[in-house]
């Protein structure tokens, strides 16, 4: 027999078995983050080939947006406001990987002395720099590279877009 609500003990240990067999997404949680010419914030992680957006995965039961300024502290030592999100992205699973939600937050525009105060604030960081969006583009991987231009076109029209393995669906 099945326990009900009316045995609150039973029926938290029903929910939370049921919880434990439900699938986990991997989560990551990246930010647009502009100086006042316009150029973007890209990271060159050390850990991995390539530029990056700057932000991270998110830890579990740990909020997208909570993890997207979290990254920014630890990595850059930059307390951020997010303002909204521009672009979910679900991931298929690729490589030996499983598939991911993948977030960009606009994190706005910094002042010219703040971007010029940005440097690496941990091992998991080689280079930061403020390059052209046109430029940013080209260095980022191809996902990556589609996710942060309709990153950028979200910006653009002020409506976030939903994104299946990169592409586009509204």
């Amino acid at each position: 027999m099945r326990p009900t609500p009316a045995d609150p003990a039973a029926w938290h240990a029903y929910l939370a078995e049921g919880n434990a067999t439900q699938p986990r997404k991997r989560v990551a949680a990246d930010v647009l983050l502009r100086d006042p010419t316009g150029r973007v914030l890209l990271v060159k992680p050390t850990y991995k080939p390539g530029w990056d957006l700057p932000g991270g995965m998110v830890e579990a039961n740990e909020p997208p947006h909570e993890a997207a300024t979290r990254e920014l502290k630890e990595e850059l030592g930059l307390a951020v406001t997010l303002h909204e999100v521009l672009v979910i992205d679900w991931v298929a699973p690729h490589g030996p990987w499983d598939d991911q939600i993948s977030f960009i937050f606009d994190a706005g525009t910094l002042s010219e002395d703040q971007a010029a105060g940005i440097r690496p604030h941990d091992d998991e960081l080689s280079e930061v720099a403020f390059l052209a969006p046109e430029r940013a583009g080209e260095l980022l991987r191809s996902r990556l590279r589609n996710r942060f231009q309709a990153a950028l076109q979200a910006l653009a029209n002020g409506r976030p877009r939903y994104l299946h393995d990169t592409k586009p669906i509204w």
